[in-house]
This record gives C-alpha cells, structure tokens and sequence, in this order.
C-alpha cells in the first residue's frame, strides 16, 4: 500500500552554521536510532543534561530544519530518526525537548516516536491524550553547584585541630615530639 504524502519546501534562507549542525544532528540521528532502546534511553538522558528545556517554536524551526535537509525522514516509518535528529538539533542548540516513544490509543495501532515542548507535540497529526507513552527523556536542570561552608562575616572556616580529635595520649605524643 503506499500513500502520497505532500511536501512543502521552505525556500527560507538557512545559516551555514544551522546547515552543519542539521547535517551532524541527522547523521547522529540514524545511528543512534540503531542502538536497543534501554541504551538509547540512557544516551539521551546523559545528552539532556544541562540543556534549558526547548520551547515550541524552537522545537518546531528545528524539526522544519531537520525535514528541509532530508528528504528520507519525511516517510511515515521514519518517526525514530526523525525525532531524534530533531532532538539532537536542538541539543546542540543549547535546549532539549521532550523525547518520547510511545503507540496509538486508537486502532491503527502503532508504535511512534515524537518530540514535545511542554504539552505540545511538535508537528504531529492527533491530540496529546492520542498517544500512549511508553518511556520519555525529559529535559534535565542541573545540579547546583556545591555550597561552600562560610561563617556570617564571609570568611571561611577553619578546619578543625585533629591533634584534639586522636585523644590525650596521642595529644600528648605530638607535644612531646614537637619540642
């Protein structure tokens, strides 16, 4: 069976720089789309970090990037490389979307990937509540960096005497050895 799918071409002008990283997004896309679905989890969880969550006009003039530079992601099989690309682009972009793998609620029933920003799915046909998730990569925040031990006035503390912590005898022992 095969279906007649309607392009559109964006004659926008892209960067250079856009085009590179569409390219490299594409080409990390199709290779992580053949790694086993616990170690893909585990790559794009370690990917995200750090990255700002993506809003839904950067999640969308990535994907229109993504699908502008290749003419294979736009078939109905080729939602894994595609959402992944897309997620990728937007990485190296400095953001992260939700990624998710999920299937339909509703017959046909199908196993489809696809990114969101917030509640919105990006560029796909169906509502939010249209598709069962199976597993997503959230964007993660950061970790705060370590607090330092100051006292009020902004000095540091001192470290504590360790000749007092080893017990008289031993306390001793050093004075003795000392002087």
């Amino acid at each position: 069976m095969s279906v007649t799918v309607a392009l559109n071409r964006d004659h926008r002008p892209r960067s250079w720089k856009l085009r590179l990283q569409t390219r490299l997004a594409i080409c990390l896309a199709r290779t992580l789309a053949l790694f086993k679905p616990y170690v893909l989890r585990r790559l794009l969880t370690r990917l995200s970090k750090g990255a700002a969550p993506a809003d839904a006009a950067v999640t969308t003039a990535a994907r229109d990037s993504v699908l502008a530079s290749s003419l294979g992601l736009h078939g109905l099989r080729a939602c894994l490389p595609r959402s992944l690309a897309v997620a990728v682009l937007c990485r190296l972009r400095g953001t992260w979307p939700t990624w998710c793998v999920g299937v339909r609620t509703a017959p046909p029933f199908a196993a489809h990937a696809w990114v969101e920003a917030g509640q919105e799915m990006i560029g796909e046909t169906g509502g939010y509540d249209s598709y069962s998730r199976l597993f997503t990569v959230p964007p993660t925040t950061p970790l705060p960096p370590p607090a330092q031990d100051r006292t009020q006035n902004g000095a540091q503390t001192r470290a504590p005497d360790r000749r007092h912590d080893q017990g008289p005898d031993r306390a001793a022992d050093q004075d003795r050895d000392q002087g």
